[in-house]
């Protein structure tokens, strides 16, 4: 059990330790004036711990020497407003990292929240969106069954059709409504998906959905693939959903689920998991920038990547 009276001497300690510093706190880099700003406004900020006072410090000190460079007045009403708060970020902040930058710049907020008598509340933290749930190999063939029992020939490829497209390639249900038979084409040694569109691209389709791909593909033409005659329509595959979930076996059917298994496998395909394990990457937020620096990849060669087979 922890020792209450213990814990309370020991932040005593670490505040009054914390105290000191900011006392003593006279950095040669910067003005005497800017230096007294600092000690003075990290001191009603009252830190709790010796390392955060030499990190508001150090924030404070920078901020009040861009005061003076642009002829503004020393105090924390003038500096530590959101305003020139963001102007010292974009403007002062020259020869120092992104990640530096943007520790200065939650530091400096920080002080302005410590000293504000009537701190404006918080942004309301929003959740995340999530990837859904792949398919296993065993519920997909269980969908690929159900479209195959449907009571027409008909339904039977469209059903077919929205399994393939989804799990096989990763089309997305807006883009559904707009995938025609003649969209399926056998190019550059495998299986493409010609999505229109606002993100219009070639999709190689997984292997194992090669067959009755085309076979669907074939019977649609040049009529759209999933049925209806106007790709307008936004339900145009929801009969088709619910047909497929009638099973009580399996999963109730959702697009989002059925691109997320095409996402799990093409990731396997490519060894994504081991890339991120070895860069220590944990989130994919930069791997676009990265992306965008990349030479350009042929058609072929993503075939070969993500739809040829074993």
């Amino acid at each position: 059990m922890t020792d209450v009276p213990s814990v309370q001497a020991s932040r005593s300690g670490a505040a009054q330790r914390a105290a000191l510093v900011i006392e003593r706190y006279a950095p040669c880099s910067v003005s005497e004036a800017a230096s007294a700003f600092a000690r003075d406004v990290v001191a009603m900020a009252r830190p709790a711990a010796p390392e955060r006072a030499k990190a508001l410090l150090f924030a404070a000190a920078r901020l009040a020497a861009f005061g003076e460079e642009m002829g503004l007045e020393l105090c924390a009403e003038t500096l530590l407003c959101e305003a020139t708060i963001e102007r010292f970020i974009l403007c002062g902040t020259g020869g120092l990292s992104p990640a530096s930058v943007r520790t200065l710049r939650t530091n400096l907020r920080a002080l302005a929240r410590a000293l504000d008598a009537h701190p404006q509340p918080l942004p309301v933290a929003l959740p995340r969106e999530r990837a859904k749930a792949p398919y296993g190999p065993a519920e997909i063939d269980g969908y690929l069954v159900l479209a195959g029992c449907q009571s027409t020939k008909a339904r039977r490829m469209r059903a077919a059709a929205l399994i393939c497209l989804g799990a096989g390639a990763g089309i997305i249900a807006g883009e559904l409504r707009q995938i025609r038979g003649s969209d399926v084409i056998r190019r550059s040694g495998g299986l493409v998906v010609e999505v229109s569109g606002a993100r219009a691209r070639s999709v190689p389709v997984l292997p194992r959905f090669h067959e009755p791909l085309i076979a669907a593909a074939a019977f649609a033409g040049e009529r759209l693939i999933c049925g209806g005659r106007d790709p307008g329509r936004l339900n145009i595959t929801s009969a088709l959903t619910a047909a497929l979930s009638t099973d009580a076996s399996l999963p109730r059917l959702v697009a989002g689920r059925l691109r997320s298994t095409w996402l799990s496998e093409a990731a396997r395909s490519i060894g994504l998991q081991g890339f991120m394990a070895a860069a220590g990457v944990s989130c994919s937020q930069r791997l676009g920038d990265i992306a965008k620096e990349m030479p350009a990849i042929s058609e072929v060669e993503m075939v070969a990547l993500l739809g040829a087979g074993p």
